[in-house]
């Protein structure tokens, strides 16, 4: 997510960060950097400027020149002046009441993942604890409407649809009727998309606003077409008068032209990002959060969120507890190999952690050396699994066969899950270690991490901090 600039900020921070003192050619030389970081990452040449005129006019004053830590002083002005550039503060949907019917109008150009969107925000909008209904109002696309019914039916959430239909505000009224005498609150409509915008489609969308006085009027765009998805939604706004963007495909965004681009220019925020193909995939938009990424300073705060929505909060104590009494097994490092499959891709935990975000793209990740270390483990007996020193040399062979691996891969895993324990057993007894650990990871309570981040192993000699 975002490495190419990720990469390219973090070294710019690291080096400026570090100087006891910095002058206006320090300031002017790093300002450029960032200059050509922003345009190759395609940004919009007037949102680039105007970032480059006020960080340097900022930057240039007695604030940064003369204070005790001017490094850090012109880190803040930068991270402030992205996270201006993304839209400053995160923005909610104004939905009404539960008790209210409030209808989310999703547009776009046919290919951006409307669809997927739908469905993914159904889903949130459900576990927030609110009563959707999906509309397929696609007549256009074959096989829209049985896409959104199945993806509809997996997340238990009723789709609304009408074979054969040709009229979409007709669709979307009966929808809308349907859904007031069956007690659904949020109605989401996905509507048709074209290659191109046209004045067809614009009108159908026009007339849909029109029939319904939709509470969110939402661009769903994909992040990797850049400064073109700015242009797309400044057209879009213009005839519809857009309250916000969904970004898709933001995973595999390594530029992220669109996303700095969008608020300075649009003045629409960008509501949520689409993280990957899971429909557990798609995350609430938090600028500050973001400029955090992007300057390779991490994101510890998802990252818990992260692992708190994935893990129950007993269990992460009773995890606490057999590390804290070295009982740890081989059956609970499956489960955290689990439990960390659920939070999300690799590459994107990679990214919200402190002084790694930007430096391991997905190819790195050994992604076949973790279904290996599964599969060995599933291998095993129960009995094998909580007490790994009763797996001599046959039952190795016997995993070996049964997990398709080599002895020579059992014996690695073995290993390194004993290294894993020491340094566990270290960890909970040594208070020192546990602070500087606590204060890498950004100052926050391990046991919320339920130690789901133990034992995964990058090829390049990373290693999750800590473990």
């Amino acid at each position: 997510m975002l490495e190419k600039i990720t990469g390219t900020f973090a070294n710019i921070i690291k080096t400026i960060s570090g100087k006891s003192k910095i002058t206006e050619k320090n300031i002017e030389e790093t300002v450029e950097q960032i200059k050509m970081a922003l345009l190759e990452a395609d940004v919009n040449l007037r949102v680039v400027r105007r970032f480059v005129n006020s960080t340097v006019e900022e930057a240039k004053g007695e604030k940064v020149l003369r204070s005790v830590d001017p490094g850090q002083q012109f880190v803040k002005i930068i991270y402030d002046k992205i996270c201006a550039m993304l839209g400053d503060k995160k923005t909610d949907l104004a939905l009404k009441g539960p008790d209210t019917q409030s209808v989310i109008l999703l547009l776009g150009l046919q290919g951006a993942g409307k669809t997927t969107a739908a469905h993914k925000l159904a889903f949130k909008l459900k576990k927030d604890g609110r009563r959707p209904l999906l509309v397929a109002c696609d007549l256009v696309r074959p096989a829209a409407m049985e896409q959104l019914r199945v993806l509809g039916e997996k997340i238990s959430v009723p789709v609304y649809k009408e074979d054969g239909a040709k009229d979409a505000v007709k669709v979307v009224k009966n929808a809308i009727d349907y859904a007031k005498k069956n007690g659904l609150d949020t109605v989401i409509l996905d509507t048709a998309g074209r290659l191109q915008i046209d004045t067809d489609m614009m009108k159908e969308l026009v007339d849909i606003k029109k029939c319904c006085s939709p509470s969110e009027t939402i661009l769903v765009a994909d992040s990797m077409t850049g400064q073109n998805a700015v242009d797309i939604a400044k057209s879009f706004d213009e005839q519809l008068g857009l309250t916000g963007v969904i970004l898709t495909k933001f995973d595999s965004d390594a530029r992220g032209g669109a996303a700095l681009s969008l608020k300075t220019i649009t003045g629409k925020p960008i509501l949520y990002i689409g993280t990957g193909e899971k429909t557990e995939d798609f995350e609430i938009f938090h600028p500050d959060r973001i400029a955090s990424r992007i300057l390779g300073m991490g994101d510890v705060v998802s990252l818990v969120e992260k692992a708190q929505e994935t893990v129950d909060a007993e269990e992460a104590l009773k995890l606490q507890k057999k590390m804290q009494r070295n009982e740890f097994s081989l059956q609970d490092m499956l489960e955290q190999f689990e439990s960390v499959e659920k939070m999300g891709s690799m590459s994107s935990l990679m990214d919200m952690m402190p002084g790694l975000a930007g430096q391991v793209s997905e190819d790195q990740i050994d992604k076949a050396g973790i279904k290996h270390q599964k599969a060995i483990i599933q291998a095993m007996t129960y009995k094998e699994r909580l007490n790994h020193l009763i797996i001599g040399p046959s039952r190795r062979k016997r995993i070996a066969k049964g997990s398709g691996t080599s002895v020579q891969e059992v014996n690695k895993l073995i290993k390194q899950f004993e290294k894993m324990k020491l340094t566990m057993k270290k960890l909970t007894r040594n208070k020192g270690m546990q602070a500087r650990l606590m204060q890498q990871m950004g100052g926050m309570d391990m046991s919320k991490l339920g130690g789901q981040l133990g034992g995964m192993k990058l090829p390049n000699g990373f290693n999750f901090p800590g473990f």
